[in-house]
C-alpha cells in the first residue's frame, strides 16, 4: 500500500538490504511548489454520488479498513453489513437480507479469496453486484491472474469520493458490468 501511494504521488521508493546487516527503504516523494494554491472550503459531500438505501456487504479482514469501509458508505446514505472472511460473507448471502452490492477485499484469509467469494455470491444470488478492494496495484493483481481485466476495483488506500463513485458506478451498472 505504500508502494502504491509513492507511485500514485509521482515519488520512488529504494530499497537496500545486506545479509546479516538489514534492510533501509527510503521514500522519495515530490517537493511541494511554494505557489501551490491553498485547497478551497467545499461541502464536506459536495458533487458525491449519494446512496439510496442500498445495502452493501462488505468483506475485508482488516477491521480497521473494514470500519472505515462502513462509516464512509453509511454516511453517503447505504446500509452496511460487514463479514471478515468468505464464509462469513456466504452466511449472509445464504439468508434473506437484501443485499445490493458485494465490496470484497481480493486477497483474504480463511479459504476462499474474494474473486472465489463473489463467483459463489453471484451463484447463490443471480444479478448481485461486486466490487472489489486492494492493497496491491491494478497492474499487479491484474497480470497476477487474481482478477480479469474490465473488473471494478477500488485501491488501497482509497477516499470517499472515489469509494462513493465507484460504488455508485457497481450499483448502476449491476452485475450486467464487469464484476
Amino acid at each position: 500500500m505504500v508502494y502504491g501511494f509513492v507511485k500514485q504521488s509521482g515519488g520512488h521508493v529504494k530499497v537496500y538490504s545486506e545479509p546479516g546487516e538489514g534492510t533501509t527503504v527510503k521514500l522519495y516523494l515530490p517537493r511541494a511548489s511554494a505557489d501551490t494554491p491553498a485547497p478551497r472550503a467545499v461541502r464536506p459531500d459536495a458533487g458525491l454520488p449519494r446512496g439510496g438505501g442500498e445495502t452493501i456487504l462488505v468483506v475485508e479482514d482488516a477491521a480497521d479498513v473494514r470500519q472505515l469501509a462502513r462509516q464512509l458508505l453509511e454516511r453517503l446514505g447505504y446500509r452496511v453489513r460487514e463479514a471478515d472472511r468468505a464464509v462469513a460473507a456466504l452466511e449472509i448471502l445464504a439468508g434473506d437480507a437484501a443485499i445490493d452490492l458485494l465490496f470484497t477485499d481480493v486477497v483474504l484469509p480463511g479459504g476462499l479469496n474474494g474473486v472465489e467469494l463473489a463467483t459463489e455470491a453471484q451463484r447463490l444470488r443471480p444479478g448481485l453486484a461486486v466490487l472489489y478492494t486492494s492493497g496491491y496495484t491494478a497492474n499487479a493483481i491484474i497480470h497476477n491472474g487474481r482478477l480479469d481485466r474490465g473488473v471494478r476495483l477500488v485501491q488501497k488506500p482509497f477516499t470517499r469520493d472515489t469509494l462513493g463513485r465507484r460504488v455508485r458506478e457497481a450499483l448502476d451498472e449491476g452485475a450486467a458490468g464487469p464484476g
